[in-house]
């Protein structure tokens, strides 16, 4: 027996199959301008461009409908400065201390190191957040299912949804990251999933050259 009520599906139009291909080669195009930059811009965003967004990621599925994410989004310089200062004490360790060589190589092409100035030159800080399991009213817990593929699919969607309203993003997960729990008061069932940077890339902002995989290599058809 369903917990849910169900109703007839609606706002969801038929489409002819010309209509299809030409709406999906449009997102193609769109999407294909995504980069991810490290150069932002202090220029500020309205909160209300932020608010749609994380509107739109929380349509996300979800395993059992449990929703397991929050997201703490950080506007106040004062807080910004907070997470960069923690997230460089991390990443130095990390690189000088913790990082395989192999990774660092890896990094290397990047020219990224420890030093963090777009946590705090970026309008916005958006931290995600996983529940591993929420608090019911009556004190017990309920697990969640399917944690990090629910918070992954979400968080595809915010960053499309705000490179969709004309923002650049950048994901950042210094390794531990559990300061973020108590610089932004966060409970013990929450873990810090990752740092998303948001607003306006720099005007002399650089990106690397990058190849990607032919379709053969990414996908195929049986």
């Amino acid at each position: 027996m369903s917990d849910y009520e169900f109703r007839p599906l609606t706002g969801f139009p038929s489409r002819e199959d010309v209509e299809l291909v030409r709406r999906a080669q449009q997102f193609r195009v769109e999407l294909s301008t995504r980069r991810t930059v490290r150069d932002f811009s202090a220029r500020a965003v309205p909160r209300e461009v932020i608010e749609e967004c994380l509107r739109a990621a929380s349509t996300a599925p979800s395993g059992a409908n449990f929703q397991p994410w929050h997201f703490a989004v950080v506007g106040s310089v004062e807080v910004k400065r907070q997470i960069r200062e923690a997230a460089e004490a991390e990443e130095r360790e990390f690189y000088q201390e913790r990082a395989p060589d192999e990774w660092l190589a890896a990094l290397a092409p990047l020219g990224t190191d420890e030093h963090k100035p777009f946590l705090e030159v970026a309008p916005w800080l958006i931290v995600v957040f996983a529940q591993a399991y929420r608090l019911e009213s009556d004190g017990t817990t309920r697990k969640h299912y399917y944690v990090n593929e629910s918070v992954g699919i979400a968080t595809g969607m915010l960053i499309t949804a705000l490179h969709h309203a004309g923002l650049a993003t950048l994901t950042h997960t210094p390794s531990p990251m559990a300061f973020l729990n108590q610089i932004l008061g966060r409970p013990k069932q929450e873990r810090p999933y990752l740092v998303l940077v948001t607003g306006h890339p720099a005007e002399a902002a650089l990106v690397p050259v990058l190849t990607k995989k032919t379709f053969a290599e990414f996908a195929s058809f049986h």
